[in-house]
């Protein structure tokens, strides 16, 4: 393959093809990867398989300064290379025929384009634009697969019945239509069947011996001849509930020849049952131990007659071979099976379930709504190898893209035109291969897309060697890509060094590796090879020492939050030219030594718009807030000792628009204000609605502003209304405190005052009267209720003596 030799003067020239656009791959953005992603590479292939965005300077001595030969290419311009390998990723498209209908002798083409070459980076992704369309009038051939053990014997004698009706249906579908039909049972061995030699001549009454798949009727343009044939077939049986379908489904997709799969048609395998079925590992029951080989065993007679001898193939190998043959089955099965075989689409692509009644009679409903579902669904998959990775877009009506990341579109019309953005991109070198072929291919599509692909991990420089006496120190080396390959016996950056050096060449090729003021060789983080620093290698590969003298390396920065520079996205640790020492350099945005400094201001922007609310400065994305003002807080905007903080918040911005010489603002602050300022007649304008009101003083004409702010709609943006006429202005105009007035005014209040006494007193004197009379009313009626009782003197004698002779009467 060839590379690109790039100089100083640089074209870029982007041929825009159709059906391709320019791929995004991670880590595009320059701005987002540093030297340090190229800088470890050694030899320009390991230089491409770095990044896609590494080059390698071939320049000769480059490299005697310290500086890595491969690097971003921004970096070598920068350092003065003039001659650099930098392969780019691109595409060739080779076959490109328009998707169309078959129209006379030409066939339908319904995958576009055809053909592809692409040549990638490591790490690098191509976009491939394909489009497809379901052709009209495409040829379908279709092959019907039915369980033929003795449970299904009422399913026969219906499709007996319906055979024609299913050739009559497809007919109206498609003009180019083939039919064929195969039968199956299971495996001739215990314990599937019995081995009884009766039974294995009539397993059940008027039953035919059993097998495991026979081709009864392969695919034929002559429709009456299925239902012949249905006619002809008898039922037979099995002993276990499982069945042989795995085995039947095989044969009948790999036996392309005496099935009769042409090769530009629709294949689809109608297959019907009542039972699950057997998977692999199943066949140890019988004895069989070979595992199925995926090849077509079918004899003359259309018979798999070795099916004793192979075990039941996997699901994983089923769905394998059904791809790699565009086979797409319908499985038309009863109620009770409809969850196992649903479960089973879930592995096998392309493929449709539909709900079979107990006598099958709506079989052809079920392939005539199965067709029109696959029709209208289409699904791309691929067969790259692991190497690559492919991503999927689909652009489905209308041409829009509907689903990053979808390879499928649904609900299409025959005819209908959809496209997929195919993102490949080449996460290795493919173990060493060069050249690979992969399709990318729409399900049950006999077309594909062909993708040929070289992986760029080699420069072209690397089998280009220069030799003589001027290259090398003499001729001591080959020079390849920029560098030396020394001879046998020789070593060092240009061969100068020899195997065999004295004891005062030594301490002359020390005093290389020792900077002025120095002691240690190479700063004690290397080893002098012939006057070069050789440094050492880390535990941690991602820990590198650089640097001529070794002086320099990517991990003693210093940190911010514990990470290195701050991480990634705020810059990393590089090599200084100019102190030769390790320092962060920062990505846009940072700065500081551990870049641990925003440089960004809007963090510090108040709710007006201003930065710190203009009484501050904006450090490293945060307010350093004016000791002696009275705003305070994150953005220097909230006032603990203002009744109405936001009302000293606008006032500022609103005075530098209207009175500029009164606010504290300077112009450029003023600029800054995201306000919109509306004079209103009065702040009762039936606009003004859900408005703070507010107002300040202009000293010079000793007045008050009115003025409300409100935020406008759903957005953050401040509306600052004030009254087009200061308070002071209507007082002079409309007062009627004036002169005489004055007098009148504070007599009016005196008299009011007196009067409002006057009325006090007699309220409360007519108080205190209206009392007197009510206690000296109840002092009368206790009077008149007073009731006096009379009692004798309990110490009274009366001076009257009585005595009673006690003989009288006697």
């Amino acid at each position: 393959m060839s590379s690109h030799r790039i100089s100083t003067c640089v074209i870029v020239a982007v041929l825009l093809i159709p059906y391709t656009v320019l791929s995004v791959a991670q880590g595009s953005n320059p701005a987002a990867l540093s030297s340090a992603h190229c800088n470890d590479a050694l030899t320009c292939g390991e230089c491409l398989q770095a990044h896609h965005l590494c080059g390698w300077c071939e320049t000769d001595g480059y490299s005697d300064d310290g500086n890595p030969r491969c690097d971003l290419e921004e970096t070598l311009l920068e350092s003065g290379c003039i001659n650099y390998t930098m392969p780019v990723t691109e595409m060739e498209i080779i076959e490109d025929v328009a998707v169309r209908n078959a129209q006379g002798s030409d066939e339908a083409v319904q995958v576009q384009p055809q053909r592809i070459s692409l040549k990638l980076r490591p790490g690098d992704t191509k976009t491939v634009r394909v489009k497809v369309r379901q052709a009209q009038d495409y040829p379908v051939d279709l092959y019907y697969v039915m369980d033929l053990s003795r449970s299904m014997l009422d399913d026969l004698l219906t499709l007996k019945l319906l055979g024609s009706h299913i050739a009559a249906e497809m007919s109206s579908i498609t003009s180019n239509f083939r039919l064929g039909f195969g039968v199956f049972v299971d495996k001739t061995v215990l314990p599937y069947i019995s081995t009884v030699p009766r039974k294995l001549r009539e397993p059940c009454s008027e039953c035919a011996a059993p097998y495991s798949f026979r081709n009864v009727l392969p695919l034929d343009i002559n429709t009456d001849l299925f239902a012949q044939k249905v006619n002809q077939t008898r039922i037979s049986g099995n002993l276990d509930t499982p069945e042989g379908s795995l085995d039947a489904l095989m044969q009948a997709t790999v036996c392309k020849e005496k099935i009769g799969w042409r090769e530009r048609a629709r294949h689809l395998i109608v297959y019907t049952s009542d039972a699950s079925f057997h998977i692999a590992g199943d066949g140890r029951l019988g004895g069989i131990v070979t595992p199925c080989d995926g090849i077509c065993h079918l004899d003359d007679d259309g018979v798999y007659a070795t099916a004793h001898l192979y075990d039941y193939p996997s699901i994983g190998q089923l769905n394998a071979k059904m791809r790699e043959n565009n086979i797409i089955p319908i499985f038309a099965v009863t109620e009770s099976k409809n969850e196992l075989y649903r479960n089973l689409t879930q592995m096998v692509e392309g493929s449709n379930v539909g709900i079979l009644a107990g006598d099958s009679r709506n079989i052809v409903d079920i392939i005539k709504e199965n067709y029109e579902r696959i029709t209208q669904q289409v699904q791309l998959v691929d067969n790259a190898p692991a190497g690559l990775e492919l991503t999927y877009s689909s652009r489905c009506s209308g041409g829009v893209e509907t689903d990053a990341g979808s390879d499928t579109c649904t609900g299409l019309r025959l005819g209908e035109t959809v496209e997929f953005d195919v993102d490949v991109k080449a996460r290795d070198c493919l173990g060493g291969l060069k050249n690979i072929t992969f399709e990318i291919q729409p399900i049950g599509f006999e077309e594909a897309l062909t993708v040929e692909v070289e992986v760029i991990c080699e420069c072209d420089c690397e089998n280009e060697m220069i030799v003589g006496l001027d290259v090398c120190t003499y001729g001591n080396g080959s020079l390849v890509c920029g560098e030396c390959e020394c001879n046998d016996g020789r070593y060092g950056k240009s061969c100068e060094c020899s195997g065999d050096t004295t004891e005062d060449e030594g301490a002359e090729s020390d005093a290389g590796c020792r900077p002025a003021n120095a002691t240690n060789l190479c700063f004690g983080r290397g080893e002098c090879v012939c006057g070069t620093c050789i440094c050492n290698t880390r535990p941690d590969p991602t820990e590198v020492v650089s640097g001529t003298y070794c002086e320099c390396d990517n991990f003693s920065c210093a940190r911010y939050q514990g990470e290195l520079c701050g991480g990634e996205e705020r810059g990393t640790c590089v090599c200084d030219k100019i102190t030769r020492q390790s320092a962060c350099k920062c990505t846009s945005g940072y700065q500081g030594v551990a870049c641990d400094c925003p440089t960004r201001v809007d963090t510090c922007r108040a709710r007006n718009g201003l930065i710190c609310n203009a009484v501050g400065n904006c450090t490293c994305g945060q307010c350093q807030c004016d000791p002696n003002s009275r705003f305070q807080g994150a953005k220097c905007d909230e006032c603990a000792t203002c009744s109405e903080d936001q009302c000293f918040l606008h006032q500022a911005c609103l005075q530098c628009k209207i009175i500029p010489e009164l606010g504290r603002l300077s112009q450029e602050q003023c600029d800054m204000c995201l306000v919109e300022i509306r004079e209103v007649e009065s702040l009762g304008h039936p606009d003004i609605k859900n408005a703070k009101n507010c107002s300040f003083v202009d000293p010079s004409q000793n007045c008050s502003i009115n003025f409300a702010y409100t935020a406008s709609g759903n957005t953050d943006k401040i509306i600052i209304y004030y009254e087009e006429r200061p308070v002071c202005a209507r007082e002079k105009a409309g007062s009627l405190i004036q002169g005489q007035n004055l007098y009148i005014l504070i007599g009016g209040i005196v008299l009011s005052i007196v009067l409002i006494g006057i009325v006090l007193a007699l309220i409360y004197r007519l108080w205190t009267y209206i009392q007197d009379r009510k206690e000296y009313a109840q002092w009368m009626k206790d009077q008149k209720e007073a009731n006096w009782e009379k009692e004798q003197n309990p110490i009274y004698k009366s001076n009257i003596s009585t005595f009673k002779n006690p003989m009288y009467n006697k």
